[in-house]
Formats: structure tokens, sequence, C-alpha cells
């Protein structure tokens, strides 16, 4: 009885004593795949920007005079008026290393700012929704929060307002159109998304 156990367990020490070895090969290689990008991207040129999808706050069709005394509302037109002023861009699911091989080495400052712009306008555009969503401006909210999905937001709490009110109109159809728009993120809340907006269809 004990040789059959005693043939299992070296059978097992050795299955794992290669699993382990192989994990080790893999990382090693993954390490080596990732500096090998990375000092590739460090010696990419400087390339132009011109063709970067630029994203522009279209304040003539936001609801700008809703609520625009109250103090947070204000301030969020505060926000988005200051950000107007600078490039905005969406770059949520590319590395730094991505972005070094794409436009260069020299521009990942620039690129980087571009980005944090773009996170600062999602943000506030979900905070101004929310807040003209709850004083009952359901349609000023709408507006807001559609304009965001063309940015290709990946702020979750977006996508269940805006599932909120298009439920609550018999929107089926607008809401599978969110389902398809949030399965193509590249964002590592893609999943998250996903799930909070079947909760809907069920």
């Amino acid at each position: 009885m004990k040789m059959p156990f005693f043939a299992s367990f070296i059978i097992f020490i050795i299955l794992v004593s290669y699993e382990i070895s192989k994990s080790r090969r893999q990382s090693r290689k993954n390490r080596q795949t990732y500096w090998d990008r990375e000092n590739a991207a460090n010696s990419t040129r400087r390339k132009p920007l011109d063709n970067l999808n630029y994203i522009a706050i279209p304040f003539d069709s936001l609801p700008m005079d809703t609520l625009k005394e109250d103090e947070r509302v204000a301030e969020c037109h505060k926000t988005l008026r200051l950000l107007s002023g600078s490039p905005i861009v969406n770059f949520t699911g590319l590395s730094n290393t991505d972005l070094k091989l794409e436009y260069g080495a020299p521009n990942i400052d620039l690129l980087m700012r571009y980005d944090q712009s773009y996170t600062t306008l999602a943000r506030t555009l979900q905070q101004w929704a929310k807040l003209l969503y709850d004083a009952g401006h359901i349609q000023e909210a709408e507006q807001i929060l559609e304009f965001s999905m063309s940015t290709n937001t990946d702020v979750s709490g977006s996508y269940r307002l805006l599932a909120d009110i298009y439920a609550a109109q018999g929107r089926k159809d607008k809401i599978a159109g969110l389902m398809e728009q949030a399965k193509t993120l590249k964002s590592a809340s893609r999943n998250i998304i996903v799930r909070i907006l079947q909760e809907f269809d069920s």
C-alpha cells in the first residue's frame, strides 16, 4: 500500500516542480518582452500629434443654464471651462510604453497631460449629470451623459445612471447600445460596466 502512495507523491512533486519551472520561464520571458518594448519605446522619435482624437466640449449643446446658480454645478462648469483651454484625449487602455511607441518618447509628458485632462473631464461630467439628475432634471442629465458616452468614458457610474434613465423611459434598445459600447472598451472597468448593464436585462 505504501509503494503506490509513494509513487503518486513522487509524480506529484515532479508535476509541481515542472509547473513552478514553467511559471518562472514564462515570467522571465514576460519581463524580457516588457523591457524590449520599453527600450524600443524610449528610442522612438517624436511624431506629429495632428491626428489624435481630440475632444471638444460642446458647451452650446449642453445644459449650461440649468442650476447654474448651484455652487456644485458652477464648480463643474468652471472645471470644464478650464479643461477646454487645453487638448483633451482619451488614452484609456494604453500604457506609457504604448504611447511612446506610437507617438514618440519625447511626447510622453504631453500625452499624459492630455489623458489626465480626459480623466478629469469624464469624472466632472459624471458629477455634473448626477447633480442634475438628483435635482429632477432628467433630460439635461441625459444630455451630459450621452456626450460622455461619445468620448468612450469608462466611468461605471455614468453607464449605470444613463441606463437608469433609459430603463425608466422603457428604452431597452438604448441600454443594448450601451452594452455593445461597453464591450468595446479597453479599460480595466469593462467587465464591471458590462455586469452593471446586464442587471437591466434581468
